[in-house]
């Protein structure tokens, strides 16, 4: 993709704008801020309640807190972003779903519906389809890389 001010600015405003929303979903997961269960009632819930194996819960937890912090950098962002839409997915069809498309905004229902996991996938796909920009880690790692295999290709050319 060409790179444009306006697109990478664009990118970078969703990078920052996700990656914050989902890391407070994450701190409450990992270290039990914001009302969260934390890491131990976290991992009860998924594995107990919900019927995940160990070790894709222990991803997820990882993906939503210290991976939120790489998107917001820039780094491997089109891996977190399809990460990101593979566990909202996840969500809707295990948790979410059965409540309809609202959340709860009024308690009326017996749980939340899956309207923001659908808002985060949208925004997840942008960046899954379009990486990180020019305000990136990843940009920065792809230039350097660029240069590495220009000098390679100078001395052997």
């Amino acid at each position: 993709m060409k790179s444009n001010k306006l697109t990478d600015t664009s990118l970078l405003t969703a990078r920052i704008i996700l990656g914050t929303v989902i890391a407070g979903h994450g701190a409450q997961k990992l270290l039990g801020w914001f009302g969260g269960y934390g890491f131990e009632g976290t991992m009860g819930f998924f594995t107990g309640t919900v019927g995940l194996p160990y070790i894709l819960a222990f991803l997820i937890i990882l993906a939503e807190s210290l991976g939120m912090i790489a998107l917001i950098f820039g780094f491997a962002s089109r891996l977190i972003s399809t990460s990101l839409i593979l566990i909202m997915l996840g969500a809707i069809v295990t948790t979410h779903g059965q409540f309809g498309f609202f959340m709860n905004w009024s308690g009326a229902q017996a749980g939340e519906g899956y309207e923001f996991h659908l808002l985060v996938i949208a925004l997840s796909a942008v960046i899954s389809l379009n990486g990180a920009g020019a305000y990136s880690i990843d940009a920065h790692l792809r230039s350097r890389l660029e240069q590495r295999r220009g000098i390679v290709y100078a001395l052997f050319n």
